[in-house]
């Protein structure tokens, strides 16, 4: 069989593409369980929420992608406020198996809630981009999957600074890597804890409405992604963010390629082909594990 090298590039970028967005879901669900050590089972929800407030913004702006995708990010992370000073904060440090139950009550309410009020009909979402983009030769990429893999890269280096640099930043690697020794020196845990969950929920917001325009929006689109998520985190190590940042953009090139040379059907089991194969060899991750490592 002949390659060409035009076709192998397309597939490559797409794939680039949508791995950082994968990441960006992959990374809140991380930084979560870095600092909370819960697994939010709602956060494919938190996605799926931005998608929907893109959908509904970019109307009530007159079909502007940025103020819209700002308006997204904002929803999502107003969502995860209430659910840590609703639900999490009332969570104590040894009660992971009642957070598990917590957050997936959580995420079956959020689904039913949504398709109630706005049906499980798919929605189309046209941004003023439409389908153009940048065409070099025949590779071409629209500009919702440039802008969605720029905004990514930009939220990880806003984050990486952010974790590296700051009294923030510091206060949550604190918590992650020593939590007593971090109580110890006076940080509070709530509030490291609220913050790092708005932060995750803003990253998550931001990958629903960066997909929006690219998939269909449903209640049940979190569904597909964050059992993916969930396989990309243990593939780069539990709470290791470059891990799981790695592990997204592979699965990225990897899906890609699968779609471009098989049927379709294969690329939705390659990410747990993959978690059973890294769990077989290496049952820590490809990367370390524990605490949360930013670089």
């Amino acid at each position: 069989m002949t390659i060409d090298a035009g076709y192998l590039l397309q597939l490559t970028l797409n794939g680039l593409a949508l791995g950082l967005l994968y990441a960006l879901i992959a990374v809140g669900l991380s930084l979560i369980f870095g600092v909370m050590e819960i697994i939010n089972f709602a956060h494919g929800e938190l996605l799926m929420l931005g998608a929907f407030a893109m959908t509904f913004a970019l109307p009530v702006v007159g079909l502007l992608y940025w103020p819209a995708l700002a308006a997204a990010i904002l929803v999502a992370m107003l969502a995860g406020l209430l659910i840590y000073e609703i639900l999490l904060a009332r969570l104590r440090p040894d009660e992971f198996e009642r957070s598990i139950l917590i957050t997936l009550g959580l995420s079956i309410v959020l689904i039913h809630t949504v398709q109630y009020f706005f049906t499980a009909t798919p929605r189309m979402v046209d941004t003023q981009y439409g389908f153009s983009g940048i065409a070099i030769g025949s590779i071409r990429l629209t500009w919702t999957r440039v802008i969605g893999a720029a905004a990514a890269v930009v939220a990880f280096a806003g984050l990486y600074l952010t974790l590296r640099f700051t009294q923030f930043g510091r206060a949550m690697r604190a918590i992650a890597q020593n939590r007593e020794a971090a109580l110890m020196v006076g940080i509070r845990p709530r509030v490291v804890a609220r913050n790092a969950m708005i932060l995750a929920t803003g990253l998550c917001g931001l990958a629903g409405a960066a997909l929006a325009p690219i998939q269909l929006v449903t209640p049940y689109m979190g569904q597909f992604l964050i059992f993916k998520a969930f396989a990309l985190v243990i593939i780069g190590g539990l709470g290791n963010i470059p891990g799981a940042v790695a592990a997204a953009v592979a699965l990225g090139f990897v899906e890609s390629w699968i779609g471009g040379f098989f049927s379709a059907a294969w690329q939705e089991g390659a990410v747990f082909v993959l978690m059973i194969a890294v769990l077989m060899l290496r049952p820590d991750g490809l990367f370390k594990r524990g605490g949360m490592r930013v670089g």
